[in-house]
């Protein structure tokens, strides 16, 4: 189940190409996912770690496997900026892990959010160093499993907690110093869409056949406290989803257009109705 089959399975109902991250619909049990997708036609799902482990690898492969459904990637490996021994060694260990239940499960993208400043550190460039060195040691054991690791950059808002990786470039400079085959970037409107200098870095990552996944999710404002959960439906915020949809397609980018929202309104709702909303917003904003 390739991320790179850009959605040529999709049964009538959701678009071709829609995936569906499980993030997005948090309340539905893997099962409940699997059912509501298939009552809807979605043929891709973005999948957790969390829950996957919950429910076992191989029976998630199986489920998955049985429905049809292509799993469009994993989330999430990364967190590689600790500066202590022990620290990093159980980062590695840990993505370690991560690159094999993706090829568990049929997946070949794990999307890495790399973490942020260690505490009382406040060098961004060691940082950033460390996590290509960890990329150089996980990089080809995730090759030789099928698995490709995908840099996601986050919201600068993000750079001390979370991801000092802030852009595309900057996620860009990581990937190209590995074969495109082992390390791609993440492209999410909700990480980038404010960065003018970002459209030229799509095509870039185009170029270079660095485009591991495509991640849609709008920015509204105000921000909730905490900021994590301030994603938004699409159509509700400030983003153009079809100039960076087009923007990815012709930077050659052939594969799937993954919703991910973390929304608590969203969470409260009834799944199978925020997935079918969703599976709307998309057509109405997106395609």
């Amino acid at each position: 189940m390739s991320a790179a089959a850009g959605g040529t399975g999709a049964a009538p109902g959701a678009p071709e190409g829609f995936s569906i991250n499980q993030e997005t619909v948090r309340q539905l049990s893997l099962p409940e996912l699997v059912e509501a997708c298939g009552e809807l036609g979605v043929a891709g799902v973005g999948l957790w770690r969390a829950p996957v482990r919950e429910y076992g690898v191989e029976a998630t492969a199986r489920l998955v496997r049985d429905a049809g459904l292509t799993v469009t990637s994993l989330c999430r490996g990364g967190f590689l900026t600790a500066a202590d021994p022990a620290g990093r060694a159980g980062a590695l260990d840990d993505n370690r892990a991560a690159i094999d239940e993706a090829a568990g499960i049929g997946t070949d993208t794990l999307v890495l959010v790399c973490g942020g400043l260690p505490p009382g550190d406040r060098d961004l460039y060691g940082a950033r160093e460390r996590i290509a060195d960890a990329l150089g040691e996980l990089a080809p054991y995730a090759a030789e499993r099928g698995v490709r690791l995908a840099v996601e950059p986050l919201h600068p808002m993000f750079a001390s907690d979370r991801c000092v990786v802030s852009t595309l470039g900057q996620a860009l400079d990581l990937a190209e110093r590995f074969p495109a085959g082992q390390v791609g970037v993440v492209v999410d409107t909700y990480h980038i869409w404010w960065d003018d200098r970002a459209p030229e870095q799509v095509a870039r990552a185009g170029a270079g056949g660095r485009i591991a996944a495509f991640q849609v999710a709008d920015w509204c404002t105000p921000l909730p406290a905490g900021v994590l959960l301030g994603r938004g439906q699409l159509g509700d915020g400030s983003i153009d989803f079809r100039h960076w949809r087009d923007l990815v397609t012709r930077a050659g980018h052939p594969g799937w257009t993954e919703v991910e929202i973390f929304n608590e309104d969203l969470w409260a709702r009834d799944g199978r109705e925020a997935l079918a909303e969703t599976v709307e917003r998309y057509r109405a904003h997106v395609l």
